[in-house]
């Protein structure tokens, strides 16, 4: 792979305090794409398919359409972002989003909802590809991470907030509003970008390729010993959230009884570990490397998905003890997400825009899978959810763990 020392269109020592703080809001957005989009209208699906007329299994696939959407567009957006640069590749797809929201809004079929929510993934997986990219443009490893956690307390407010609200408009506009609002979000994160957020890819640092030789940089890529390995690491965090994304409406709605406006307070009680464990994650890099901190969080969240399936399956501790110990799972991910995210990016230069695509391809077709997985195994019970969560936790365990070739 290339590495190159050139300088990069703005350093981070150049910027004001306001200028970053404006970026940081910015690239924080553009990576609660995927949360916003997800989150908000969980509470939305009996609404949904009662109003299509369609089997609620067919909303909940919803979910891993999008997520498979995600996987598939963000490898379009690597080679576009490595020529063309950062901030046009973006606002391309951020019009796309924005005009998939419509389609989702006003669909009155279970596969027009199906096609629409792919749309949207493939629009928002611009926001999610570019800001990575940006963050690797203008900090080394250790920096990236802090950068990254830092995102979370932009990004890991979707989750908070999205379901709650999410709630809160059914009451008022139904789950159409929903996708209307999203379609506002999209507007004004074409605005943000195009005014506030600067190129982070100088002309002479991008690829001069053909886009067929260009998309080849993959094949070097997953060739690539240690990318390789903690971007399956980071295919199985994504796993771990995508999983309890996919069981959670049925585990509190439908088992436990919540209503869908206080499953929001459950969900955004979870985002908050995720976002605190992030802001931890932060001090935690000035003592520690980021390897050993991804490899004490997978350990942690590896114990705690093994104590809840015990839960599950014996009933000891009840409902309170398995809210607590998916609280511990779910929060662990604010401190595998920077650090293998930095990790897998740090070798590369040049071609950060591609890899950081196929990164984001990786972690959302592994996370969709364990969607389905979830979606294919439910049985009435929350073991498939439990047991795919510990699964996923288990694998990335020991992907991280595994041996890089020297110099990789």
């Amino acid at each position: 792979m290339e590495m190159t020392t050139t300088a990069p269109a703005i350093q981070p020592a150049e910027m004001t305090r306001g200028q970053l703080a404006r970026m940081v809001l910015i690239l924080g957005a553009l990576t609660a794409f995927s949360s916003m989009s997800i989150d908000m209208y969980l509470p939305a699906f009996p609404q949904i398919a009662g109003d299509l007329r369609v089997p609620l299994g067919t909303v909940q696939l919803s979910v891993s359409a999008f997520l498979f959407g995600s996987a598939a567009g963000q490898l379009f957006y690597g080679p576009l972002a490595d020529r063309w640069g950062r901030r046009r590749p973006l606002l391309w797809g951020l019009a796309l989003y924005v005009a998939s929201t419509i389609g989702c809004a006003t669909v009155h079929t279970g596969g027009g909802l199906l096609f629409w929510r792919v749309v949207m993934a493939v629009g928002g997986g611009a926001g999610m590809v570019i800001s990575r990219a940006v963050v690797r443009d203008l900090y080394d490893t250790a920096e990236a991470a802090r950068m990254f956690s830092l995102l979370m307390l932009v990004m890991g407010a979707a989750p908070i907030l999205a379901p709650i609200f999410g709630g809160q408009l059914l009451l008022v506009t139904g789950w159409r509003g929903i996708f209307g609002f999203l379609g506002v979000f999209g507007v004004a994160s074409i605005i943000a970008a195009a005014l506030g957020l600067p190129e982070s890819l100088p002309a002479e640092r991008r690829s001069r390729r053909g886009f067929a030789e260009m998309t080849a940089i993959y094949g070097r890529l997953l060739r690539h010993r240690r990318y390789r390995r903690y971007a399956v690491a980071l295919g199985c965090v994504a796993g771990i959230n995508f999983a309890y994304i996919s069981g959670a409406p049925f585990f509190f709605i439908e088992l436990h009884g919540v209503t869908p406006q206080q499953f929001g307070l459950f969900f955004g009680a979870n985002a908050c570990g995720l976002i605190g464990a992030s802001q931890v994650n932060r001090r935690l890099l000035r003592r520690f490397s980021a390897q050993r901190i991804l490899h004490g969080a997978f350990t942690v969240n590896v114990v705690a998905a093994l104590l809840l399936t015990g839960s599950v399956l014996s009933g000891v501790g009840g409902f309170p003890a398995q809210v607590v110990l998916i609280f511990v799972c779910l929060s662990m991910t604010g401190l595998l997400y920077p650090n293998v995210t930095a990790l897998a990016l740090a070798p590369f230069d040049q071609a950060a825009g591609s890899a950081s695509a196929l990164l984001g391809t990786i972690q959302y077709a592994l996370g969709a899978t364990a969607g389905v997985l979830v979606d294919l195994l439910a049985g009435g019970t929350a073991l498939p959810m439990i047991v795919t969560m510990a699964l996923c936790g288990g694998v990335g365990w020991l992907a991280q763990r595994l041996p890089a070739e020297r110099g990789a």
